[in-house]
């Protein structure tokens, strides 16, 4: 195995530390020095011990000798990280470990590498998980998603452990959307819960946010059954039932009324942007999407945002 993980987060990491129980893994990190001498991400995974497979490094040419590369990096710096290091990617298969949409031009992970390093195989890596359940061994599965079955089929292979359970698909389209959707809806529903709207409000936000995805899913060509699967309804529910989850946290603090740490990554913002754009642009009906957007952007307070959606047309389910 041929591996090396590209960023230095609690998932990253993780990643690094499940694979490096088959065989040597490199972990690049700017940080680097800090974890080699602690032999654990201190910062953002403690108490996660480094198995002696695993060799962190500062050096990203060392990284990239391996011919898989896992690119566990924020969603937003994604294009440029590729457009950086265009030439040393090149020709490697590219398994992005992000979940989100670009603000600035709506693309998922998989379409950003494709455009950036096109000589690349590109996939991605998604599904209901948490970083510290998969340093610690506990049982996860996940969704790989390439284009080329062959190509799913061997990261399959290489990418599974004994805790970490990879199923596949061709469906990087609906793989990307549910990973990045599925935010949203967390989102949605931590606000509610914030807001002490209780529990039946969450299960109603989660099942109408389901029914926005497989809608923006089916418009960009996905396969609607791909939602159904970990990459959408699995990562659903994970995400909008545990405060785990940034982007239900985040939610949790809008429905409150308390700030948020803006240090803290939250990708499930700039898709709610990203996916309110294209859905008034498209004329799609995402009215969850949305009112989360306006919240976001301070254009809606809650009560507005929630008398938006009880107060839209009666419909048929």
């Amino acid at each position: 195995m041929s591996v090396c993980v590209l960023g230095g987060g609690a998932f990253g990491t993780a990643l690094a530390i499940s694979l490096a129980g088959k065989g040597h893994v490199t972990l690049w990190a700017r940080d680097a020095g800090d974890m080699r001498t602690a032999r654990e991400n201190t910062k953002r995974l403690p108490g996660c011990r480094f198995p002696e497979t695993l060799e962190v490094t500062q050096d990203l040419v060392q990284a990239l000798h391996a011919e898989t590369v896992l690119l566990a990096l924020p969603m937003q710096k994604m294009r440029g990280f590729l457009q950086e290091h265009a030439n040393a990617l090149a020709s490697k298969t590219l398994v992005a470990c992000c979940k989100g949409i670009e603000l600035s031009s709506g693309a998922g992970p998989v379409q950003i590498i494709t455009e950036e390093v096109p000589s690349a195989q590109p996939a991605i890596l998604t599904g209901p998980s948490f970083a510290d359940d998969i340093a610690r061994g506990l049982p996860t599965a996940l969704t790989i998603a390439a284009r080329d079955d062959l190509v799913a089929q061997q990261l399959q292979q290489e990418l599974t452990t004994s805790t970490l359970r990879l199923y596949r698909t061709t469906d990087t389209i609906g793989a990307e959307l549910g990973g990045a959707l599925k935010n949203v809806v967390a989102i949605a529903c931590g606000t509610a819960i914030g807001a002490g709207m209780g529990e039946s409000a969450r299960a109603a936000l989660m099942t109408r946010g389901y029914a926005e995805m497989q809608r923006m899913a089916a418009s960009r060509g996905a396969d609607p059954d791909t939602l159904a699967g970990l990459s959408g309804f699995g990562d659903l529910t994970l995400t909008c039932t545990s405060e785990g989850s940034r982007n239900y946290r985040l939610g949790l603090s809008l429905g409150r009324g308390e700030a948020f740490d803006a240090g803290t990554t939250v990708e499930g913002a700039a898709t709610a942007r990203a996916m309110a754009r294209v859905a008034a642009q498209e004329d799609l009906d995402m009215p969850i999407t949305m009112a989360i957007a306006g919240l976001l952007d301070k254009t809606l307070d809650v009560r507005e945002a929630v008398h938006s959606l009880l107060t839209r047309p009666l419909k048929e389910e």
